[in-house]
C-alpha cells in the first residue's frame, strides 16, 4: 500500500471519527503521492518545486499516473501549484480505485434512509489492517498527513499540532523533502478554508439581496462568482486565473 492509499482508507475507516471534507483530503493525497514519488526518487524538491528524476515508474497505478503528469520542463511546478492541480477530484478516483479492488462497497445509509444512494463502506482487508497499522504505529508521514485532513483520533495525532505543519512532528526524523510538502499542504488547506469562507459570506450576502421586491434587478447578473467546489480539491479562481 502507497502513503495516499493508506491516508485514503484512514479517512473512510469509521474509527477514524468525523470524515474530512473531499477538498482536504484531495489536497492531502496529492501532498501524500508527492512524498511517495519523492521517496521512490521519481521527483525531486529544489526547493518549492518539483523536478522529475530518473527513478523507476511506481507500480501503483496512481501514483504512477501521478508521475505522468509531473512538470518536465522549467520553470517546474511549484509544490503548491501541484497540489491544487493533482488535487483536483482526487479523493474520488481513491475512493474509484478502491472500489474496483473490492476494498470498498458500498451500503445504504439508516440515517438518510429517505434519500437514494449508499455510503462507502471499508471491507476488512490486509489492506485495511495495515493501514491502521500504520497509523497505531505514529509512523510519522502518515500521522502528520492524518493531522492535516483533521481526522479525530487523538490517540494517533497527539504528536501532530491542528496545522499539520512540519514543525509539528516532535523528536522525529522526517524523510527528505517532507517537510516542505507538508509547509506547502498546511498553506493550501489555510487557503480552501478561506476560500469556504468567503464564498459563504458572498452567498449569504446574496441571498440577502433577493429578498427586495422582484424586477428590481436579474438575480441571475448579480449572483456572486463561484469560488471553489465545497467538496473539490480544485484550486481557488484566486489562484487559477491570471
Amino acid at each position: 500500500m502507497t502513503t495516499p492509499r493508506d491516508l485514503m482508507v484512514i479517512a473512510l475507516d469509521a474509527a477514524s471519527g468525523r470524515p474530512p471534507g473531499r477538498g482536504e483530503l484531495s489536497l492531502a493525497l496529492a501532498g501524500a503521492e508527492l512524498i511517495d514519488l519523492v521517496a521512490a526518487r521519481a521527483a525531486e524538491l529544489d526547493g518549492d518545486h518539483i523536478v522529475p528524476a530518473g527513478g523507476p515508474a511506481p507500480d501503483d497505478a496512481l501514483l504512477r499516473a501521478a508521475a505522468s503528469v509531473l512538470v518536465r520542463e522549467e520553470p517546474y511546478e511549484s509544490v503548491d501549484d501541484w497540489l491544487w492541480r493533482r488535487g483536483r477530484d482526487l479523493s474520488l478516483a481513491y475512493q474509484a480505485a478502491l472500489e474496483a479492488e473490492g476494498l470498498l462497497t458500498r451500503q445504504r445509509s439508516r440515517r438518510l434512509s429517505f434519500r437514494a444512494g449508499s455510503e462507502p463502506t471499508l471491507v476488512d482487508s490486509p489492506e485495511r489492517r495495515s493501514a491502521a497499522d500504520r497509523l497505531t504505529a505514529e509512523e510519522p508521514v502518515l500521522i502528520a498527513l492524518a493531522a492535516a485532513v483533521r481526522i479525530h483520533d487523538e490517540s494517533a495525532v497527539d504528536s501532530v499540532d491542528s496545522d499539520g505543519s512540519a514543525d509539528s512532528v516532535e523528536s522525529v526524523d522526517l524523510p527528505d523533502g517532507v517537510e516542505a510538502v507538508l509547509a506547502a499542504l498546511g498553506d493550501a488547506e489555510l487557503e480552501l478554508a478561506a476560500v469556504r469562507q468567503r464564498r459563504d459570506v458572498e452567498q449569504a450576502a446574496f441571498g440577502q439581496v433577493l429578498k427586495v421586491p422582484a424586477g428590481r434587478f436579474d438575480p441571475a447578473e448579480d449572483q456572486p462568482q463561484a469560488l471553489a467546489p465545497a467538496f473539490s480539491g480544485a484550486q481557488p479562481v484566486s489562484s487559477a486565473t491570471p
